[in-house]
């Protein structure tokens, strides 16, 4: 009998599945990816957000290690999958939304992935500009902005020069990725812990920060703020917990991947954004106002070789968390559309070249828009994705996958050519209710349109598109089983 050989038009060596002897990741390589990822500029100014919309500091550091515990329970089941069979992503999603139709949602997380990548290769590039100030002495603010940019030659210049550096780890693939994290996970701890250290120093204290009430007055005014500040956590990675299976089909066992998880994400994101608070406050006595912005403090040290060193350490950070959050994906979600032409280097520069079209400067340039529009609205869109992807594995196939089958345009997850009819009626149903909450949000149409309580709910988004994804998946495809 002829071997039923992988379909070309939905394989190639990266998509394939990892075998036994490559799996080499072991819990501690989990951490380090989840230290270098969390380590960031972006984490550590997470919780000014929250405080900018009243909450006190510790209301902001419950609610960003709330968020980030809840999120890690689909990180590790979609995970599972990963571990288990050693495929990606994308070839997870055949599962559950066929064999074509799986393009759609690995594209809608890909996307996402090249907004990030470009916000943080900006990010990066700052941290370069800033540094260059320090060494060569000029004022950072005084460039004239491009018009067809909106920013100096020289940040241009400093972004592009960041932009090459993840070129150059996109072009040597997964290895250099796995030395780049293992290498830079306790470098950037020292360097946190060395953030707070200066903080108590030249502060004499923690200041007013710690000492500021919540200027909320009734629990009515608390839980819109914390159902929005929770679900903007849970957004942050969001995009993780779906394309998981990327690295978890590198980890040793199902323990090396929960351990590594579960020790590396809450404490890293939680300690990193508390870093952020302390070092705000102590920005208030020393320099007589609340800089939210790592760089522009590291800027004003005052001491010019300390201020490079620092610097350099974000860019360093900045450039751990690009790559892995923000590359692996979309990388092979670009080469799942046509494997036959598109490897994991060339989604990789895909990624890369519209992190720059996207002009992320504009993206990033009002933080409490990033965490409450652009955190929260994705999140409306993968909530149901990750819901619809744990019921189809866990619930309807028992962890059994077909791997052979997930290959095949021929095979079981074939359904109707190569779209889920179930996959994909779910997943716009999910999505819908919150759809009024962020027309509202993002001024396209009155806030009387829709019924307040509609507008309301988007501000738990990815739970509700999580549950509804879940729930109606699990009764639906019963009924349709090859639908």
């Amino acid at each position: 009998m002829k071997p039923l050989l992988p379909d070309p038009r939905l394989w190639n060596e990266d998509l394939a599945p990892v075998p036994p002897e490559r799996r080499t990741w072991a819990w501690t390589h989990i951490a380090a990816l989840w230290v270098g990822m969390a380590v960031c500029i972006t984490t550590y100014t997470l919780a000014g957000g929250l405080i900018q919309q009243g909450m006190n500091w510790w209301q902001a550091t419950l609610t960003i290690l709330l968020g980030n515990v809840i999120v890690l329970v689909p990180m590790t089941l979609n995970a599972h999958p990963g571990t288990k069979y050693g495929i990606p992503f994308p070839v997870l999603l055949r599962a559950s939304f066929g064999t074509f139709g799986s393009n759609i949602p690995a594209l809608m997380r890909g996307l996402v992935a090249c907004g990030w990548f470009g916000i943080q290769t900006w990010v990066g590039g700052a941290a370069i500009y800033a540094t260059a100030a320090v060494i060569f002495e000029f004022d950072p603010t005084a460039g004239e902005p491009l018009p067809w940019l909106g920013i100096s030659a020289g940040q241009f210049t400093c972004f592009m020069i960041f932009w090459v550096a993840n070129v150059w780890f996109i072009v040597w693939g997964m290895e250099s990725i796995k030395w780049l994290e293992a290498l830079a996970a306790p470098f950037l701890l020292v360097v946190g812990a060395g953030l707070i250290a200066w903080a108590a120093y030249a502060a004499d204290g923690f200041g007013p920060i710690f000492a500021q009430p919540s200027k909320f007055t009734s629990y009515a005014e608390f839980w819109p703020v914390f159902g929005a500040g929770l679900t903007a956590m849970i957004g942050y990675w969001a995009t993780l917990s779906l394309n998981i299976p990327d690295f978890s089909r590198f980890a040793r066992s199902q323990r090396d991947q929960i351990i590594g998880q579960t020790l590396g994400l809450p404490a890293t994101m939680t300690f990193y954004s508390f870093i952020g608070i302390v070092v705000t406050s102590a920005t208030v006595v020393i320099f007589g106002e609340a800089i939210w912005d790592p760089v522009q403090v590291i800027a004003r040290f005052g001491i010019p070789w300390l201020s490079a060193v620092a610097l350099v350490a974000l860019a360093v950070a900045t450039l751990s968390t690009n790559i892995a959050a923000n590359v692996v994906s979309p990388a092979n979600d670009f080469a799942n559309l046509c494997p036959r032409l598109v490897s994991f280097r060339t989604g990789g520069l895909i990624t890369a070249v519209i992190g720059i079209l996207i002009r992320p400067w504009k993206l990033y340039e009002d933080p409490t828009g990033y965490i409450f529009t652009w955190l929260i609205g994705y999140s409306a869109l993968l909530g149901p994705i990750a819901g619809i992807m744990i019921a189809d594995y866990f619930l309807w196939r028992r962890t059994n996958l077909d791997v052979a089958g997930l290959y095949r345009q021929d095979g079981p997850y074939r359904y109707a050519g190569g779209f889920s009819l179930v996959g994909f009626g779910c997943l716009i149903a999910a999505v819908l209710p919150n759809v009024p909450g962020f027309l509202v949000t993002i001024q396209a149409v009155p806030p009387d349109m829709f019924p307040g309580w509609l507008v309301a709910g988007y501000h738990y988004a990815w739970f509700i598109g999580f549950a509804l994804g879940f729930t109606l998946y699990a009764i639906l495809r019963p009924l349709f089983p090859n639908r």
